[in-house]
């Protein structure tokens, strides 16, 4: 019996189809102890996590050493001060010290905030203080501890920052401390109702919003791993995703080790698909995750068999059908679609390679009540194009893996919330089977090469050029990324237009933004589309550019 039916009930109906799924937990539930320490308990050296990386480096390690390290991990931050409720922004790329990290922090009951090493020191600023970070854990690699000890100039409650693998002035070298740490944990009381995370995820009218999951939402991911993903007791399941991503808790540790998959990680800065691919066979991964983008280079470079895998799935943006027949053609392997956000685990997913509809983002998940409405909250019939909301569950709850708070901000929570559902702010079709289909954003976020990115931060940096006046940022269509960033530019009176000046300005914008943020495209325009309130017409500028 693998351990994620301690916390779960599933009903099938006569061909094996999933009808039913609902979570059973108690008030004390904490994944670090419930789930990591008791698999060490049963099976000690049960495989939990396969790390390599481009270099030729490999790690293995059980459920033991997870127990073990997290320990040592955990006693390191209580003795500088980290305890239940402080927030720790964790910046590890893909190095096999994130796991540790991760659930040294759930049995402490501090709140993690993973985030991507390609922040820049205003980024971790703005997260410090809008997420009260007490502390940050982070690699040496990509200058991490010198950005870090910049913010913390400007944002001195950061007042601990531990790096992995090194020591660097001004930082606590955590895996030096871990050696003299104990490896023995008094169980910290911490509710399953409780804060587990802090993930950033960008808006369109602001900076990014905290977004705030509890306990419980490791638990969501059962269905996830199990029944999306096909993870299995004994298999290795291989999610691309970077730690500071939420995909990476879709994919790389909860549900996984929750129905006993072991989780594969590779370690790499430069994407090269024959690489991954390589990884796959190496290792036998029997299971696979990764954005659109990925699947586009690989069937671009040319497919190699990959014998191992039995299912592969997407999110994170719509999948082109050129790719998933070329995929399928070549692998005969259905790339299986699903969608959710970072406020969410899966919402809609095709579970059934029999019943599925290439294109398609699938059904609802048995933990969700999904609906379309329109921009007055009522129903949309099928074939309409309405928002798609989150319905509470049958007894008026916000339902288990959806998130519970915006951090520090009340007013946005309410707001996504208005009507008594949740709007996610994308926008689909319904047809008479009940497939839901993508059809776009309703808000101005731009999803490129697996990120989501808000058009006001990058708006903000071009603002301070001294040859842009006005300036607006969408996602235009791109045959590798999906959307690439493109800016819109009215120059200052009295400044012309040239090749270098639209050079000088995207580099000046690129050198103060994070690279998954960067303008890969710029126009200069004479005006803007305006509202009769001057508020600039994205829709407009997105179909100047179809047109061109």
């Amino acid at each position: 019996m693998s351990i994620y039916q301690n916390f779960c009930r599933e009903s099938y109906d006569s061909d094996g189809n999933l009808t039913e799924f609902s979570l059973h937990y108690p008030q004390n539930y904490n994944f670090g102890y419930d789930v990591v320490d008791a698999i060490a308990d049963v099976s000690p050296e049960k495989t939990a996590l396969v790390w390599c990386n481009a270099q030729g480096e490999e790690r293995i390690f059980t459920f033991a050493d997870i127990r073990r390290y997290s320990n040592q991990v955990a006693n390191v931050l209580a003795a500088h001060g980290i305890g239940k409720g402080d927030t720790v922004l964790v910046m590890l790329k893909r190095h096999y010290e994130y796991w540790f990290v991760a659930v040294a922090l759930h049995k402490l009951g501090a709140v993690l905030s993973p985030v991507t090493h390609m922040l820049t020191p205003d980024d971790i600023v703005y997260r410090v203080k809008e997420g009260h970070m007490k502390a940050a854990v982070c690699t040496c690699e990509d200058h991490a501890p010198d950005h870090f000890l910049e913010a913390q100039a400007a944002a001195p409650e950061l007042h601990t920052i531990f790096t992995v693998r090194a020591a660097h002035p001004g930082c606590v070298n955590l895996t030096e401390a871990m050696e003299s740490a104990s490896d023995s944990l008094a169980r910290v009381v911490t509710l399953a109702q409780e804060p587990m995370f802090a993930y950033f995820t960008s808006g369109t009218t602001g900076y990014p919003k905290g977004v705030i999951h509890n306990h419980a939402y490791s638990l969501a991911h059962i269905l996830t791993a199990r029944h999306w993903q096909k993870a299995f007791d004994g298999g290795l399941h291989f999610t691309v995703a970077e730690t500071g991503w939420a995909k990476a808790s879709w994919g790389k540790l909860y549900g996984q080790w929750l129905v006993g998959s072991a989780v594969m990680v590779f370690d790499f800065d430069s994407f090269d698909p024959r690489q991954l691919m390589g990884v796959i066979n190496r290792y036998q991964v029997t299971s696979f995750c990764a954005p659109p983008t990925i699947y586009r280079y690989l069937v671009k470079t040319g497919l190699v068999p990959m014998k191992s895998l039995r299912h592969v799935t997407t999110a994170g943006e719509a999948l082109n059908p050129e790719v998933f027949y070329k995929f399928r053609e070549a692998t005969g392997l259905t790339i299986m679609e699903g969608y959710g956000q970072t406020e969410s685990t899966p919402l809609l997913v095709n579970l059934s390679c029999s019943a599925l509809k290439p294109g398609s983002m699938g059904k609802p998940t048995p933990l969700y009540r999904i609906a379309l409405q329109d921009s007055e909250g009522n129903p949309v019939p099928p074939g309409e194009v309405g928002e798609l909301v989150v319905l509470p569950d049958e007894h008026g709850q916000r339902p288990t893996g959806l998130f519970y708070s915006y951090c520090n901000n009340e007013e946005l929570y309410r707001y996504v919330w208005r009507g008594g559902v949740y709007h996610t702010g994308d926008t689909a079709w319904q047809d008479e089977d009940g497939y839901f289909w993508f059809n776009g954003r309703a808000d101005d976020i731009i999803k490129t090469g697996g990120y989501r990115v808000g058009p006001f931060e990058i708006e903000n940096v071009l603002m301070e050029h001294p040859a842009v006046m006005e300036c607006s940022v969408v996602g235009v269509p791109d045959p590798l990324r999906g959307q690439a960033i493109k800016a819109f530019v009215l120059l200052a009176p009295g400044v012309d237009e040239t090749a270098e000046l639209k050079k000088d300005i995207r580099r000046f914008c690129n050198e103060r933004t994070s690279e998954y943020k960067w303008i890969r495209q710029l126009e200069v325009v004479r005006e803007m589309p305006k509202t009769i309130s001057g508020k600039i017409k994205k829709r407009d500028l997105r179909e100047w550019e179809s047109m061109s």
